[in-house]
């Protein structure tokens, strides 16, 4: 099993990626709306993934967070609402926020569950701070440190409850950006002292099963590489400080924050400490370039794996999805 996981080109697997797929046997996927038509299609896309390797437990993730960040939308299936809503709420009625949060993560689980998906890309953990890059604003939590782990838990409980791994990002906080990492490598010069207020929340939420890098500069730690290169970050900050010891993803290497190669990029954040490199654009140079310079997944990375997926191995519960959704908004229209 090469540590990675790659994007798909369209709708079905090409005949190429099948042999490719099979050959360098990843360690997940992940889905765009490029590979979502509706519900019969999107389940045996991630069926036919499994069957390639013989895998039920294969990792197939998606970023489906509600709001502007969501791959499967209406009228197929429901709109969730950004992270926003559940911040003003939790202003006037902490709990009400939580059971809000973790009801909209259940239902949420239910749509992934229902089509093959068992891995999202949620909840940030990023603090909402004014002044900073929009690229965070109305996905965030908000901006207190031990609300934001509080909403945090509850979304990554509601989304277990439904048989979905939650991935909390991006790690060590992505909230003092002054641009998208998308288009650019940001910088953050807060001192190590500032900082404290960022990990707090992914300290609370150390036990988390899979956690996500943020491809930032952080002079604090390291000036001179982003924390999903930097053996720094990864060993002393999220390792260390704070404690995650769950299975550990880089962002997305195609992001314009990051230089070089699609190779020298995936060997460089798994040398770093990354369990999984991700790479999310389905093209087939650059998959091939990474599973030639990755080497076999390490006997920890594995474990954390492993682990990480046996934690929705009982699958969902049985809740009625309808009523969860009706809690969901009852509580929602308090504010």
């Amino acid at each position: 099993m090469k540590p990675v996981i790659f994007g798909l080109s369209g709708e079905t697997l090409t005949s190429d990626e099948r042999g490719f797929f099979r050959e360098s046997d990843p360690a997940g996927y992940i889905l765009f709306k490029r590979n979502i038509v509706d519900r019969e299609q999107v389940r045996a896309l991630t069926d036919e993934l499994r069957a390639l390797v013989g895998r039920d437990d294969l990792l197939i993730m998606i970023d489906q967070e509600g709001g502007r960040v969501a791959r499967m939308q209406p009228p197929v299936w429901p709109k969730f609402p950004s992270a926003e809503p559940f911040d003003r709420l939790y202003a006037a009625a902490p709990s009400s926020a939580i059971a809000a949060a973790r009801a909209n993560a259940r239902a949420i689980a239910a749509t992934l569950q229902e089509v093959g998906v068992n891995v999202d890309a949620l909840p940030l953990l990023d603090l909402r701070l004014e002044g900073q890059s929009d690229i965070i604003g109305d996905r965030s939590l908000g901006a207190d440190p031990m609300q934001v782990a509080a909403l945090g838990r509850a979304v990554i409980e509601g989304l277990r409850s439904g048989g979905v791994v939650g991935i909390v990002k991006h790690m060590p906080g992505h909230g003092r950006a002054l641009v998208d990492s998308h288009l650019h490598l940001p910088t953050v010069t807060a001192s190590a002292e500032e900082l404290e207020a960022d990990i707090a929340p992914f300290r609370q939420l150390a036990g988390a099963p899979m956690g996500m890098t943020a491809h930032i500069i952080y002079t604090a730690w390291d000036d001179e590489r982003p924390a999903s290169l930097s053996p720094v970050v990864i060993a002393d900050i999220i390792r260390g400080r704070i404690g995650f010891d769950g299975l550990l993803m880089s962002d997305d290497l195609d992001m314009k924050a990051l230089s070089g190669s699609m190779g020298e990029l995936a060997a460089g954040v798994v040398a770093a400490g990354c369990d999984i490199a991700l790479n999310c654009w389905g093209r087939m140079d650059d998959m091939t370039a990474i599973a030639n310079a990755l080497p076999e997944i390490g006997d920890i990375a594995r474990a954390r794996l492993d682990r990480a997926m046996a934690t929705v191995a009982g699958g969902p519960d049985d809740a009625d999805v309808d009523a969860v959704l009706a809690t969901r908004d009852a509580l929602l229209a308090l504010v």
